[in-house]
């Protein structure tokens, strides 16, 4: 398949690229473990997102909310923030802030047993309402003691998540949901009305509905909400075998229709048209443990949809940054099918390159100047383009796609430097396969997989022809890749041919 793409000198396209806004973790107990924060250490420095969203704020490995009885046995709350200033401590310290998520119940302040997960997050309402707003507000307000109002007030808050699915909230209850978003909003806002407040955080199921019905609630309580949040996953029920679950996508279009949706929802409302909306959950599959998730085919996936979010939301957080991830227990295998763009031991999953290479072409305030269904361009200030490119598609067709890209040039001559992910170049899932599979890694095993993990790098000098560049390019199916064409400008030292190192050789 050939597609020849040109950009129109001087012309921009809207695309507000929000790659790096946000990523997801698992239960925010899991920043206690090296691991864990290895990984996001890596994380920070190839990429750097702003903010991480995960569950578990208030579960019970947090140890936050504590109930004793005092000498007139009267009971008594009393907090401890032990646990929540290392962690905070811990993303401040890699630039990374918290999109917080309140949730799940503390089980002493639950009104039911219901959990979720391996962990046991309790998805029942609070046994009292003026204890929840308690427990939110002195968590808050420690927060802001210890990190600075002016700080804290910037940290985007969502009240709970995925109510409407009755795993993650009892009987999925809407009413009952309205009743804690209600009451978390005006508690924090009367603590301090800078916060940024959102929901509902659906997914899925009964979608258009819930949000309807919660955005009548917005408007019949006149509430000022700053953002409205939904989760995005982009496959048909699993299949299971084993450990394992697998997935069919969905045509991308096809799932987008959803997001879609909800952006008409909030709009045909006055009051709130045009307001930001998050999507502070999504990737592929909803399963951590969907072989997908380590695939190339993953990766060229995700590219498609980093492309396509921007024409309906604020941000797009991706679920999750790494493997360390215990929903359905501790993996047996280092390549489980796990949400993360990182597997376990530093290993990165192509995936990873989708948002390393959709951040590199911010760099230097780049415009975009071409974007379509395979690729998306960008122009820097000083003349540099670069470009994502990705051959996406849901099916195995063994077909090529070949691109031309014709580039308004102000230079003579170009660099061409392209970084390939595809299946043979940067496919640490093929090399585990093909080394039986361990389930419990060597440290040679280790270093082989980091080395397997990598784009392969080509340059070449493109010369401008006609007061245009040229790039042409091919890639497998289920390829990424990321080009810069910058340009050249020739230094070398006195006397150096290369031309005549070449026929020396």
């Amino acid at each position: 398949m050939k597609k020849d793409f040109s950009a129109e000198k001087g012309k921009v396209i809207a695309f507000e690229n929000n790659v790096d806004f946000c990523v997801g973790t698992g239960r925010m107990g899991l920043a206690l473990q090296r691991e864990y924060m290895e990984q996001l250490k890596a994380v920070q420095e190839d990429i750097g997102f702003k903010y991480i969203r995960g569950h578990g704020l208030f579960s019970d490995d947090m140890a936050i909310y504590h109930e004793y009885k005092d000498e007139n046995d009267e009971v008594k709350v009393e907090y401890n923030f032990t646990y929540l200033d290392l962690v905070m401590d811990n993303y401040l310290k890699l630039d990374i802030r918290p999109f917080i998520e309140l949730g799940f119940m503390p089980y002493k302040l639950a009104s039911g047993t219901q959990t979720i997960f391996y962990w046991r997050g309790n998805t029942t309402p609070p046994k009292s309402y003026e204890m929840w707003n308690d427990l939110v507000v002195a968590t808050l307000k420690h927060l802001m003691d210890r990190y600075g109002a002016d700080e804290v007030v910037t940290w985007p808050i969502e009240v709970w998540n995925e109510p409407n699915l009755p795993g993650f909230w009892e009987k999925a209850d809407m009413n009952e949901y309205l009743v804690l978003f209600e009451n978390s909003f005006n508690a924090i806002k009367k603590l301090d009305s800078r916060f940024r407040i959102g929901g509902p955080a659906i997914c899925g199921v009964e979608d258009v509905k819930h949000m309807r019905f919660f955005m009548d609630f917005l408007k019949e309580k006149k509430i000022k909400i700053d953002f409205i949040t939904r989760h995005h996953y982009t496959s048909e029920p699993p299949e299971r075998g084993g450990h394992y679950s697998y997935i069919q996508l969905t045509e991308l279009n096809e799932s987008f229709k959803s997001v879609e949706n909800s952006r008409e929802i909030i709009d045909s409302y006055p009051e709130y048209k045009g307001l930001e909306m998050h999507i502070t959950e999504f990737n592929t599959s909803y399963v951590p443990n969907a072989p997908i998730h380590d695939t190339n085919r993953n990766a060229a996936y995700v590219a498609s949809m980093l492309a396509k979010f921007p024409e309906t939301c604020a941000s797009y957080s991706y679920w999750t940054f790494g493997d360390i991830f215990e929903e359905m227990g501790v993996p047996f295998s280092p390549f489980y099918g796990g949400f993360g763009m990182m597997a376990n031991r530093g290993i990165r999953k192509p995936t990873y390159y989708a948002f390393k290479f959709f951040k590199d072409i911010k760099a230097n305030d780049g415009a975009c100047v071409i974007k379509n269904e395979n690729s998306v361009v960008c122009l820097d200030k000083d003349g540099v383009y670069r470009g994502v490119v990705y051959n996406s598609r849901t099916n195995r067709n063994g077909e090529n796609l070949e691109v031309s890209f014709t580039l308004p040039a102000d230079a003579d001559k170009y660099t061409l430097i392209t970084k390939l992910v595809d299946e043979k170049t940067c496919n640490p899932l093929k090399v585990w396969h093909d080394l039986g599979e361990p389930v419990a890694l060597s440290e040679e095993q280790i270093e082989l997989l980091k080395a397997s993990d990598k784009p392969a790098i080509s340059t070449a000098v493109v010369e401008a022809k006609d007061a245009n560049a040229v790039v042409e390019m091919k890639l497998d199916e289920f390829a990424l890749m990321y080009f810069e064409l910058k340009p050249l400008k020739q230094a070398g030292d006195r006397g150096y041919d290369y031309n005549r190192v070449e026929e020396l050789g």
